[in-house]
């Protein structure tokens, strides 16, 4: 394993740089101290996940992998295949060698996802995970002449693309679009316009399983179900652990 090339990759310097820590089968081989990162509650998350959904035997896609912590743990918790997406040549570049290097059943593609039936996709992915992508609509990909509110059509119908494609949606957004914190895509920036912006999106399409509330318990950062006492938005959390993690079932 070129690890001096792996810590090069993953250190690129990008908007969406240092976003994940290193999933546990990369850790025997580099040393975190040398690498730059910004968690954002990566094994938090991916907890909820395991206690809400089977991993075994699955066929997975990551769509936006970053560097790819989501994509080599649903490996490790039994997934048999890993459709990774992301349109960073250097994170796509940082998967793919490590991949390859541990022989692991991971699939890497180096393009942005546009949502449209001109889009090749995979149908017969069992699982997709979709976090924090689409409120970069209009930034990252699509169309940068468009509206808010034409992104936010656009937005549900991202979500709704994935129907008919896969059983399971996982999906995770922000409350800003573009990642800009002066454009709010929600009015007040509260969780439950976000879960009412899903409900009425997936109407008809998905069924909303499961949503999950980060909270802290005891100094640590924890992912619980949906409740009356989480749902209000909690400022000294910041503007991340607000976002709800959405686990959507096709209908």
């Amino acid at each position: 394993m070129n690890i001096e090339k792996l810590k090069n990759l993953y250190q690129n310097t990008s908007k969406h740089s240092n976003y994940q820590i290193l999933p546990n089968c990369l850790k025997p081989f580099i040393d975190t101290n040398d690498l730059v990162i910004n968690s954002r509650f990566e094994t938090e998350r991916l907890d909820f996940l395991k206690s809400q959904i089977d991993f075994t035997g699955k066929k997975v896609v990551d769509i936006g992998g970053n560097t790819g912590y989501f994509t080599f743990q649903f490996i490790e918790e039994g997934a048999k295949e890993v459709d990774y997406i992301e349109g960073n040549k250097e994170h796509s570049e940082f998967v793919k060698f490590a991949a390859e290097d541990l022989n692991l059943n991971i699939n890497v593609y180096n393009n942005y996802l546009n949502f449209d039936n001109h889009s090749e996709f995979s149908t017969d992915a069992d699982i997709v995970l979709l976090f924090n992508v689409i409120h970069h609509l209009g930034d990252d990909f699509g169309d940068q002449s468009i509206s808010m509110e034409q992104a936010k059509v656009l937005m549900a119908n991202s979500i709704n693309y994935f129907h008919g494609k896969t059983d399971t949606l996982i999906l995770q957004m922000g409350f800003c679009w573009k990642g800009n914190r002066n454009l709010l895509l929600f009015e007040n920036g509260t969780k439950e316009e976000m879960i009412d912006f899903v409900k009425k999106a997936t109407n008809g399409k998905w069924n909303i399983q499961a949503i999950g509330v980060a909270e802290v318990q005891d100094g640590a950062t924890v992912f619980n179900l949906l409740n009356d006492e989480n749902v209000k938005r909690i400022d000294t959390l910041g503007e991340f652990r607000n976002r709800p993690i959405f686990i959507l079932k096709s209908i």
